[in-house]
């Protein structure tokens, strides 16, 4: 399941904090902050996809992430390689070699990281 801009937007804010109340969600935007309503209806949504929990203490919930930022950005990549480079990871790394303005250094390094996953494999 994917998450709209603002969802992903208060998730990041949550993945960082690790469990928060509503005012700490708020206290962690910058300025101008949402209106408190409106992450109210944010973390519905969310508690709603099944990517957050929380605990009740009186009136106030405690959130905190069920779903791992990894587990999140690598189901993304996956579903980015899936539908615009044909399912193909060599098309993705391809475009993202050649369309990003990585230096001489950085692509050394991603050869290394990729050479280390080869040997492991």
């Amino acid at each position: 399941m994917q998450l709209s801009k603002s969802e992903e937007a208060l998730m990041n804010h949550l993945w960082k904090l690790e469990k928060a109340f509503m005012k700490d969600l708020l206290e962690a935007y910058p300025e101008p902050k949402p209106a408190s309503t409106t992450l109210a209806t944010l973390l519905k949504r969310i508690t709603d996809k099944g990517f957050v929990g929380y605990k009740t203490f009186g009136n106030s919930r405690e959130y905190y992430p069920l779903v791992k930022k990894k587990a999140y950005f690598s189901k993304q990549v996956n579903s980015l390689i899936k539908d615009f480079f044909n399912d193909s990871a060599s098309q993705f790394a391809s475009f993202f070699t050649k369309e990003t303005n990585l230096s001489k250094s950085e692509l050394e390094e991603l050869k290394t990281l990729i050479d280390q996953e080869i040997k492991n494999k």
